[in-house]
């Protein structure tokens, strides 16, 4: 049910201009207005402010990098900019609704590119990973480092998911590329490109011949930044499967087969980059079930032989950590202890207080490698040349210092601030002292991001300004495709850009990025004798899950009668096991989803003159209620918390028994601090974009 604007309340613009009546507060009338302001570009100009928070009178650029105040984000003004390549979600529809570009359509069917410059499938890439990282954001007026919102915020809460996804963010960003470097150091040490190597070989030593080595490391390095094309040249990519590391050969894949070129271990895909999103997660459930083999003591040289033992109808407690992950819960096993050990508490205690800046060292790694290979590989409609050029002419002084330094001297100054650093700590102390009184949050100033990479975002800055474009143009980007279809058996055709210059012929190529038949052949058949051996422990085990399944379902069918007696939480679970033969069809503006327990349609209004949240009950089986309804101008959020539609061991039990998708809920904080819970929401992660896209809020990660 959707509920149409009002004739008295109309809004030709949308919520790109709204008119506000003279006697409304300055401040109220700037909440209301479109977030992402006029298309124009910002005039760009210098000027001093005074932020209370750094202490001191700093210099910001106006406009699109403001970072205090109403004024918007560079992010806000990039989506509202008129861009010169434009895709389908940048077009005027002319519309005073939102154009639906696809949400419930095949890809196929989908308007490409939905961004100018940026292909679908890499803009989904991006979306997909945005919501396992983001869970809650809170509206935020404190500087703003780079001009950017959705930073972490230093206070930000730890949670053992969290965890999980910034480890699973930390190998699809810095371990992927450290793989990647590494082969392609193994490709040039091999000389099985004779002809590449040879120039790096007669490069290298002239330069340490005439004592030139650090200029030739600091030139080589401008030209990989500034000149794009030469990254190509110097360091040709291929799969990354594909190249031994050992050989820097062709070696066939890990998985087999070659189905996807940025995994590690080139397993298919169905849409580009889940290969190494399922790298991630498994990577991280292989420690979890190492880590639960270890404080179990599984240790297979003292353990019974398995025919004489009854641990073969006992499931593997390694199994299940695995199982617990697949259902997206990270769980811990440990060791029993005995009653007069005192080290327990004390340690746990420990590992969970130093457990959350662990969290933000990996979660700041990551944001700093993303920073980095945005600004050398920039994406539309961030500036392209800008971020590159700066991190070229940085290092330019460094050639003209190396030139004139001898190696003699390069080391003697190594040496002396090696040994100031360790021995002038008072010294170091003093100043960090007068630095702390004189400048407070100094550090935060030199901070990288608010320097060198100013302006340039992570992964999930990049993601919600391309969220914003949308919204700005009143079509919002249609969530990644999903299906249940298994990925393609086959690898896809390789074209010779593709391989590069491998030293490798076709035949050996097509040799190792398919799947070798005698091999497959004796695959399937130890499936089939899999199969039809007796299995009594999944006997067992299938036993307990259809029990299981029962005691799930009928714990679920009391929360109805609870529901209605008045029970919260019973209402909170109200709907978190869907029905497999429901097909929810919905979105951009409506989503299924409850209130209190009751069935309803939550929808996004824009054509109205102030653009809102709301729920409407769902009254083809009950009466309308009016105490079961909420209205909530988007302007007006200032939270938003995604939370699980069970807790985390139910969740466990309930993924393994039934093998279903639970519905998830969301929680919406306004100005006056009333607290709004939607549950049992198909669609979650999209409403959760829409509503942190479409308002000129200036949000922190928490």
């Amino acid at each position: 049910m959707y509920r149409q604007p009002t004739p008295n309340n109309p809004d030709p613009m949308g919520f790109r201009g709204v008119p506000t009546t003279d006697t409304a507060p300055e401040h109220e009338k700037r909440s209301f207005l479109h977030p992402f302001g006029k298309t124009e570009s910002p005039e760009v100009g210098i000027a001093p402010t005074r932020d209370e928070s750094l202490g001191r009178r700093t210099r910001n650029i106006t406009g699109g990098s403001t970072s205090s105040g109403d004024s918007p984000t560079e992010s806000h003004a990039l989506a509202a900019a008129d861009h010169g390549v434009k895709g389908a979600a940048q077009q005027d529809h002319g519309a005073a609704e939102v154009k639906d570009l696809g949400w419930q359509e095949h890809v196929s069917k989908v308007p490409t590119p939905l961004v100018g410059g940026l292909p679908n499938e890499e803009l989904w890439v991006l979306v997909r990973r945005f919501n396992k990282q983001m869970y809650h954001v809170k509206a935020t007026t404190d500087y703003l480092p780079g001009g950017l919102d959705l930073n972490i915020a230093d206070e930000e809460e730890f949670s053992p998911d969290k965890l999980r996804a910034n480890i699973e963010r930390l190998y699809m960003t810095v371990i992927i590329g450290l793989i990647g470097f590494g082969k392609h150091i193994a490709r040039l040490r091999s000389w099985r490109e004779p002809r590449r190597t040879a120039i790096f070989c007669t490069t290298y030593f002239t330069a340490w011949f005439f004592n030139l080595t650090i200029p030739l490391y600091i030139v080589t390095t401008i030209i990989l930044i500034a000149y794009p094309p030469a990254r190509a040249i110097l360091f040709p990519p291929a799969p990354l499967a594909l190249v031994d590391s050992n050989t820097g050969g062709v070696k066939t894949p890990s998985a087999g087969m070659l189905g996807s070129h940025d995994s590690a271990t080139g397993a298919a895909e169905k849409h580009k980059g889940e290969a190494v999103e399922q790298e991630a997660h498994n990577f991280v459930s292989s420690f979890g079930a190492i880590a639960l083999s270890s404080a179990a003591g599984k240790n297979p040289h003292t353990e019974a032989e398995e025919d004489e033992s009854v641990d073969k109808s006992v499931p593997d407690p390694t199994n299940v950590a695995l199982h617990a992950s697949n259902a997206r819960v990270s769980t811990k096993g440990g060791s029993s202890t005995t009653k007069h050990d005192k080290t327990k508490q004390p340690m746990e205690a420990t590992m969970w207080i130093k457990a959350r800046p662990v969290m933000h060292v990996i979660a700041d790694i990551a944001d700093g490698w993303e920073r980095f290979a945005n600004a050398l590989s920039p994406t539309k409609p961030f500036p392209q040349d800008e971020p590159r050029l700066k991190l070229a002419a940085i290092l330019v002084p460094g050639v003209a210092v190396s030139l004139l330094t001898s190696p003699a001297a390069f080391v003697k100054m190594s040496h002396f601030f090696v040994g100031f650093g360790f021995f002038a700590d008072p010294v170091i102390w003093r100043a960090a002292h007068w630095l702390n009184q004189e400048f407070p949050n100094w550090q935060k100033l030199l901070e990288i991001r608010n320097t060198l990479l100013k302006g340039v975002p992570t992964n999930a800055q990049l993601t919600i300004t391309l969220l914003r474009i949308g919204e700005a143009n009143k079509a919002p980007l249609p969530p990644p495709p999903q299906s249940s279809e298994p990925p393609p058996t086959h690898p896809p055709a390789l074209s010779a850009e593709d391989v590069g210059p491998l030293d490798a012929s076709h035949e050996e190529v097509q040799d190792a990025i398919h799947k070798d038949p005698a091999q497959a052949r004796e695959e399937h058949l130890q499936e089939q004798e899999q199969a039809k051996k007796p299995k009594h422990g999944s006997k067992i085990i299938g036993f307990f899950k259809g029990t299981t399944k029962t005691g799930v379902e009928t714990k679920l069918g009391v929360d109805h009668v609870r529901a209605k007696i008045g029970s919260e939480h019973a209402k909170n679970r109200l709907g978190v096991l869907p029905d497999p033969k429901e097909q929810v069809l919905n979105g951009p503006v409506e989503f299924k989803g409850r209130y209190k327990g009751k069935k309803g349609d939550i929808f996004i209004s824009t054509a109205s003159a102030i653009p809102y949240v709301a729920f409407t009950r769902d009254t083809s089986s009950d009466k309308d209620d009016a105490d079961e309804a909420f209205h909530i101008p988007i302007a007006d959020i200032t939270e938003l918390v995604k939370k699980g539609g069970l807790g985390w061991k139910a969740k466990i039990v309930v993924g393994w028994a039934t093998n279903r998708n639970i519905n998830d809920a969301l929680e919406i904080v306004d100005k006056s601090g009333n607290t709004t819970r939607l549950t049992a929401i198909p669609l979650r992660e999209e409403l959760f974009n829409r509503l942190v896209a479409m308002g000129p809020q200036k949000w922190e990660a928490w």
